[in-house]
């Protein structure tokens, strides 16, 4: 039941009973009748405020399960119904940032959220990683959930994987958003001051013999963006379906980076973000859900 609604009854109540029990000679309210009157709005309140409680995407037991993988764990949860979308985070990020979308898409869809391997809570204690290995991972999680095909939106590192899983298993993809995606690992696809960056840590760094579990991690997804990926030309072609490729118009990622992986995918289209930069669907949530939504119900485009 609508809180917003019962509260407004209330409100109307306590007026109408305010006016009958004003004492126009002393203009003193009975204070009995507004400690009676206010009550159950202010239990009214706390339970309103109960129920608008954020969900905690990412780290929701109502809606989370580990399902074994390829040899891991990946965490997953589910909302919504109606025709599937799996929706992929970026390099060490996880499910919960997609936190400002998921209200939108779980209206009209099946929202499938997934900690990729080694992130979030799907942990993976191998030495090495591959965004191959991490979209076939997608691919057996879409087999396990008797998932034919889906929509798929990707972010950063996600919308690479949203490509490798439209190119190593085209009948899975219905159609994609990818947002923020690259295709090597260089100063053409990466801004120079980033990959600057990135050069310089790794040099920094790359003798070191780390200890513990999540420096091992954090170093094994650092070198995964570091030497990846390496996706040719030639390879977007082999995807057929229709694709929203999109990035901020100061992006991490340059527009003419992505730009050349628009021109290279025979179904695609381009989406420059004005004024944003690499969270393109957290800088701008409400266009990014409504463009990505027309996109994928072909109302537009």
């Amino acid at each position: 039941m609508r809180c917003d609604f019962i509260a407004d009854k209330f409100q109307m109540s306590f007026l109408k009973i305010f006016i009958y029990n004003f004492d126009q000679n002393t203009a003193v309210m009975n204070t009995k009748t507004i400690i009676r009157l206010l009550s159950p709005l202010v239990l009214l309140s706390f339970s309103c405020a109960a129920q608008q409680k954020p969900i905690p995407y990412g780290n929701n037991p109502a809606a989370g399960k580990y399902y074994s993988i390829r040899g891991v764990k990946l965490y997953c949860e589910i909302y919504g119904a109606g025709e599937p979308i799996l929706m992929i985070h970026g390099n060490g990020g996880s499910m919960e940032a997609f936190k400002k979308n998921v209200p939108f898409f779980s209206k009209r869809y099946k929202v499938i959220l997934v900690d990729s391997r080694a992130h979030g809570k799907s942990t993976d204690p191998s030495d090495s990683l591959t965004f191959e290995q991490m979209a076939d991972d997608f691919n057996a999680l879409l087999d396990t959930l008797h998932i034919a095909k889906t929509y798929v939106i990707g972010w950063s590192d996600g919308g690479i994987n949203a490509l490798l899983l439209a190119i190593r298993h085209p009948d899975k993809v219905i159609k994609l958003a990818s947002t923020g995606a690259n295709l090597t690992p260089d100063s053409t696809a990466l801004l120079p001051s980033l990959w600057k960056g990135m050069v310089k840590q790794y040099n920094e760094q790359k003798n070191i013999k780390w200890k513990t579990a999540k420096e091992k991690n954090d170093w094994k997804i650092f070198l995964l963006d570091y030497f990846q990926p390496n996706i040719p030309l030639s390879d977007l072609k082999k995807i057929r379906c229709p694709s929203l490729i999109i990035c901020g118009d100061h992006d991490l990622i340059p527009v003419e980076h992505t730009a050349l992986i628009y021109h290279n995918i025979p179904k695609a289209y381009l989406w420059v973000v004005p004024n944003s930069g690499h969270p393109t669907l957290i800088e701008h949530t409400d266009d990014f859900n409504k463009k990505v939504n027309e996109f994928f119900t072909g109302k537009g485009f």
